[in-house]
This record gives structure tokens, sequence and C-alpha cells, in this order.
């Protein structure tokens, strides 16, 4: 949420730039800073996804974990255990 966030007051800032720009009689070149805030724009845009998809893969593993403790859980509560493992 705090990337989204960051990358939406970055687009609103490049956008006020990019506004004041126009509006001065006074020609400031504000184009270098526009193109550095897109810049960092991108790098927020993509370290966003990597943390999702690092997120999406942790929530699965957490899954997976839970899955397969609950499996080994209820074969130890029934007694039952698998060819080739070790006993009570």
């Amino acid at each position: 949420e705090s990337q989204v966030e960051l990358r939406e007051q970055i687009d609103n800032l490049a956008t006020e730039l990019c506004r004041i720009n126009e509006d001065q009689k006074v020609a400031l070149d504000l184009d270098p800073y526009v193109k550095k805030l897109l810049n960092a724009r991108r790098r927020v845009v993509l370290v966003n996804n990597i943390l999702q998809n690092a997120q999406e893969r942790l929530r699965r593993l957490n899954h997976s974990v839970a899955k397969e403790t609950a499996r080994r859980r209820a074969m130890l509560d029934s007694g039952v255990y698998p060819p080739g493992s070790p006993s009570k």
C-alpha cells in the first residue's frame, strides 16, 4: 500500500511540476526534475512488483508448510506411519 501511495505522490508531483513549468513566464527548465521523478516512479513500481511476487511466494510456502504440518500431525495422532519412517 505504501508503494502505491508513493507512486501516486510521485505522479502528482510530476504533473504539478509540468503545470508550473507551463505557467512560468520565466523559462525554468524543470524537465530534468520531471525525468528524475518518472525514473523514481519506475523504480518504485519495480520494487513493488518484486515485493508482491515475494509476498505471494511466501504465502504459498506458508500454506504448503501448514498443510504438511497438519498431515504429519494427523499421522502422529492416528498412529499410522508411512513406510520407511521411524516409529515412536
